[in-house]
Order: structure tokens, then C-alpha cells, then sequence
């Protein structure tokens, strides 16, 4: 494949991810392509059918993922979320470097395909600081909080499996954070920048 090399960017909620997405985002405009994933969860505020997820019923999802037409899928809190191939051939054909957000098992799924993506596990400095990360978005149930607790105490024991992830940046400092990520993708963005001038 042609182009910039996609970009799997996993870790637990609450590591930083989206901050640091954000930020990268708005600073390489132009850039960067999201992969839109599907979830069979509801929109919470704010969010876009299609910008944020791919909404969709859990039989639809099903009736794709038994298709083939999904590089990854997950099921987190008894909702189903996935990648579907057609999400990253959108943004590869734009001619722009794929983002993939997924979790540690979405990762492993993805290790068994051709994609040769760019591993990146963003980490947070310690389960205490994640828990108050956690806790201060005041967006969980006690029984979810730690769900998300639980899969993030295994999926920082994962990231530390040599060979699972390129790098892993440890958030422990938002400013240090961001220059690490930055410059491991520096290569993809120079294509991108190169291919557009």
C-alpha cells in the first residue's frame, strides 16, 4: 500500500488519547483521517452519527462483522464497537494518515492483517491518576467506572508484552507527551505534506 502508514493509537480510557488527538489534529490540519468507528451504544451529547461513530443496531453490526467487512470489532460494557474496512480505505483514499483508535484487543485483531499500521499505546502515569481522571468526567456509573478500571489495569499490563506496541508514551505530562507522539508520526507527516505540495 501506497501512502502514509496508518496509525493504531490504543490505551485505556481516561489515558489521554482524544486530548492528545485533538491536539495533533488541529495543529497538522489536513492531515489526519479518522477512521469513524461503529458502536451499537447510544450517541451521548453531542455526538455525530458519522463524525463521532457510526451508530447502529447490534444485528446490523453482527450481520457486516460475519461479512468480513470489519478489521476489528470489540465488545466493552455490552456494546459492540468495530472498524469496518471501508472507514480506513475512506481516509487512505483522501491520501491521509489513518487514525485508529482502538483497545488492546482491537490491536491483537488487527496485528493479523496486512494492514501495517504504527503501534502506539498512550498510557497514564498510574491507575490512582487515571481513576481521578476518570472520576472528575463525572460521565460513569460506580459499576461502569469500574469496568473501565478493570480493563484498563489489563490493558496496561498488555502494553508492556514487548513486540505488542511500536512505543509507549506514558501521559504524565500533557507537553511531553504530545512532542513524543509527534515525533514518532513526523515521517507519515512529511508524506502527507510532500504529496500535497
Amino acid at each position: 500500500m501506497s501512502g502514509p502508514r496508518p496509525v493504531v493509537l490504543s490505551g485505556p480510557s481516561g489515558a489521554g488519547k482524544s486530548t492528545l488527538l485533538k491536539r495533533l489534529m488541529k495543529e497538522h490540519e489536513g492531515v489526519f483521517g479518522f477512521s469513524v468507528s461503529h458502536t451499537t451504544r447510544n450517541p451521548r451529547p453531542g455526538e455525530e452519527d458519522g463524525k463521532d461513530y457510526h451508530f447502529t443496531t447490534r444485528e446490523a453490526m453482527q450481520e457486516r462483522i460475519d461479512k468480513g467487512d470489519f478489521i476489528e470489532n470489540a465488545e466493552f460494557s455490552g456494546n459492540m464497537y468495530g472498524t469496518s474496512k471501508a472507514a480506513i480505505e475512506d481516509v487512505q483514499a483522501r491520501n491521509l494518515i489513518c487514525i485508529l483508535d482502538v483497545d488492546i484487543q482491537g490491536v491483537k485483531r488487527i496485528k493479523e492483517t496486512d494492514l501495517n499500521p504504527i503501534y502506539i499505546s498512550i498510557q497514564p502515569p498510574s491507575m490512582e491518576i487515571l481513576e481521578k481522571r476518570l472520576r472528575d468526567r463525572q460521565t460513569e456509573t460506580e459499576e461502569s467506572l469500574q469496568k473501565r478500571l478493570e480493563a484498563a489495569r489489563v490493558d496496561m499490563e498488555l502494553s508492556q508484552e514487548p513486540g505488542v506496541f511500536d512505543v509507549v508514551i506514558v501521559n504524565d505530562d500533557l507537553e511531553r507527551a504530545y512532542e513524543e507522539l509527534k515525533e514518532i508520526l513526523n515521517e507519515e507527516i512529511k508524506k502527507v505534506q510532500e504529496a500535497k505540495s
